[in-house]
């Protein structure tokens, strides 16, 4: 199409298409949109490299498939972790994701289609303002894989609240569905289908870049005022992370779902 630039940044389903200042990152994983170290690292580069384009001024960011937006960490490349330097290492790619959009000067859209687990929720918790659909039920199954959501925590809390984040990483079994989602404030909007939440988010987005651009990004700042020390602080939640991420616990967990 006549005006749109098309760039495919990974093999594994990372892509971005921008227009009229609107720039979109799709990612794409076989496993339910799950994450692994290459497609986390690859999110938050463009959004770093996007943020820093002189032609962009809004981001929306999306996965591919259906009923599922996210799945969380790639169990594949869990099972493959062996000391805690490479699970830090893993772990810190939610943490880039979360501090390339904390850091970012655009809004940042997110677009929620289907279920958001583990992981999944944190992407979400990240973006500036989200839109779902009656089918984007969250959970945060972390504790359940012996882990505990550490490095997305932040990004929840800061948008849902302690009382709700605390139900949701202790209550790690339970999907909570977009309604509790939206009235916790995760969500800003939940449609019915995902071609009327297309039409939300084109109308929002194109509303958007009509206004100051100077004016979004000041707003920017203070939307993310008081977390500058999360590069330190998420560093250290990963490093909780890759700890824990090899008990005997979680690696007989993992194998289990692995072998189903």
């Amino acid at each position: 199409m006549e005006g749109y630039v098309k760039a495919t940044i990974a093999s594994d389903g990372i892509a971005t298409i921008a227009s009229d200042g609107i720039a979109t990152i799709t990612f794409h994983h076989p496993a339910q949109n799950s994450l692994p170290g290459k497609i986390l690292n690859e999110i938050a580069l463009k959004i770093d490299e996007i943020g820093a384009s002189k032609d962009a001024k809004l981001i929306i960011l999306k996965s591919e498939g259906s009923r599922v937006f996210c799945a969380g960490a790639s169990f594949e490349e869990l099972s493959s972790i062996t000391n805690k330097e490479a699970g830090r290492e893993f772990f810190s790619g939610f943490s880039k994701i979360i501090i390339a959009c904390s850091k970012c000067p655009l809004i940042i859209l997110g677009r929620i289609h289907g279920k958001a687990v583990g992981g999944g929720v944190g992407v979400a918790a990240a973006t500036d303002y989200c839109f779902a659909t009656k089918d984007a039920s969250i959970k945060l199954s972390e504790l359940v894989v012996g882990i505990g959501p550490f490095v997305v925590g932040p990004a929840v809390e800061r948008k849902v609240g302690l009382s709700a984040y605390s139900q949701l990483a202790l209550n790690a079994a339970v999907f909570y569905d977009a309604q509790w989602a939206m009235s916790k404030g995760l969500y800003a909007a939940v449609l019915d289908t995902e071609e009327l939440m297309d039409v939300a988010i084109n109308e929002f987005a194109k509303t958007l870049i009509s206004y100051n651009m100077d004016a979004l990004k000041e707003l920017k700042k203070v939307f993310w005022e008081g977390t500058s020390h999360w590069d330190t602080l998420l560093n250290k939640r990963a490093v909780i992370s890759g700890a824990l991420v090899l008990s005997e616990h979680t690696k007989t967990f993992i194998n289990t779902v692995k072998n189903k």
